[in-house]
């Protein structure tokens, strides 16, 4: 039995009021896309637009020019090493495979800056480029570089070198990670956006409101209470 009809009945338009905005959310309104989808793709634009490093770390890599260095990389699979004699032959360096082994000798500077080119490349979506300088898929030639930091990382922190060390943690994962992450995907700041991420923010919050309220009245009025 009902025990307060314009409560409950109010509660249950609301409820019914709910799910159709919830259906319509889920239709293709905006460029073949439904709400989730573009407002998913937006906040990973905004993402991509905040996470620009390679200016400031191309500053990192300067004092790294005339380092000369000499690592024995061991990769996965020899692959993967022939692979990335690719990326260090164009980065002026001397790199010799040995099965799944590379030897890599030149300088640091020189490596880390080709690395930061390639990343600007992809964060730019210019996958081409990429293809054009490797002949590979370009993520695959990005994975080739963030596996090979690693890699030089480990390789410069067992000889001590914290400090470039650093810097090659640093580019792996603020250039050569975050471009593989948001390739395709097309960088927005978030003042060019501030209306609609205002707009989303306050209406996911009267959105979960309005749930909530729906189901509060629909069970008050239908006489289920708290009690202590």
């Amino acid at each position: 039995m009902i025990y307060n009809k314009k409560e409950f009945y109010g509660g249950a338009v609301l409820l019914i009021a709910f799910f159709v905005v919830l259906y319509l959310m889920f239709q293709p309104m905006f460029s073949g896309h439904n709400a989730m989808e573009y407002l998913d793709n937006l906040y990973n634009s905004i993402s991509k637009g905040s996470v620009y490093y390679i200016p400031a770390l191309k500053e990192e890599v300067a004092p790294y020019a005339n380092k000369q260095v000499s690592m024995d990389l061991a990769y996965d699979t020899e692959i993967e090493a022939s692979q990335s004699a690719l990326l260090f032959t164009r980065a002026g360096a001397q790199a010799q495979v040995a099965g799944n082994t590379l030897r890599v000798s030149g300088s640091l500077g020189g490596m880390l800056n080709t690395s930061l080119a390639d990343a600007e490349a992809m964060y730019h979506n210019d996958g081409k480029t990429i293809t054009a300088r490797y002949d590979l898929e370009p993520r695959r030639a990005m994975f080739n570089w963030w596996t090979s930091l690693k890699l030089m990382d480990k390789s410069l922190k067992s000889h001590r070198e914290f400090a470039a060390a650093k810097v090659i943690g640093n580019v792996g994962k603020k250039a050569v990670e975050a471009s593989y992450n948001y390739f395709k995907v097309e960088p927005v700041q978030i003042m060019d956006q501030i209306g609609m991420v205002v707009f989303s923010l306050a209406f996911y919050v009267f959105y979960t409101l309005w749930y909530g309220f729906a189901i509060l009245f629909l069970f008050e009025g239908w006489g289920l209470k708290l009690s202590h």
